[in-house]
């Protein structure tokens, strides 16, 4: 069985909560990301930001990005997978939520990443092509 832990991204960073997300943009920029999780304190996952939140709820909305916290971009609970999760679960979770990458927990804790390109090097053609058509589809 292929699981949540073999096809993660496992080097995976996190923003705080309380830092700026001019940080955050630099950060993605840094590592040619366009998402990173958010982090608290106690490094639990709070959410996550994507090169289009910072777009859409921060450049369009005329917010200060110097200034505004990440946190204050974190939505509602995270969706999330444990590392021991059947690849199958992977797909099928990120196919109900219409999300394309999903973090990776164990314990509680953030230990990896999984994008939609992750899918795609494990799993057949079809399967992949079914998986982004469900994940990209506008209800």
């Amino acid at each position: 069985m292929t699981t949540a832990r073999d096809i993660m991204t496992a080097d995976v960073q996190c923003v705080r909560s309380t830092d700026p997300v001019i940080a955050a943009a630099e950060l993605m920029t840094d590592l040619n990301i366009g998402a990173l999780p958010i982090c608290g304190a106690d490094d639990s996952l709070e959410g996550m930001l994507t090169d289009r939140d910072i777009v859409v709820r921060v450049v369009a909305e005329r917010k200060d990005p110097l200034v505004l916290p990440v946190g204050e971009l974190a939505e509602g609970t995270p969706v999330t997978v444990d590392a021991d999760d059947d690849v199958r679960k992977v797909v099928s979770v990120m196919s109900q939520h219409q999300i394309r990458r999903l973090p990776v927990l164990e314990a509680g804790k953030l230990v990896g990443i999984i994008a939609q390109a992750d899918i795609a090097v494990e799993l057949g053609h079809a399967e992949t092509g079914n998986t982004v058509e469900a994940v990209s589809i506008d209800y």
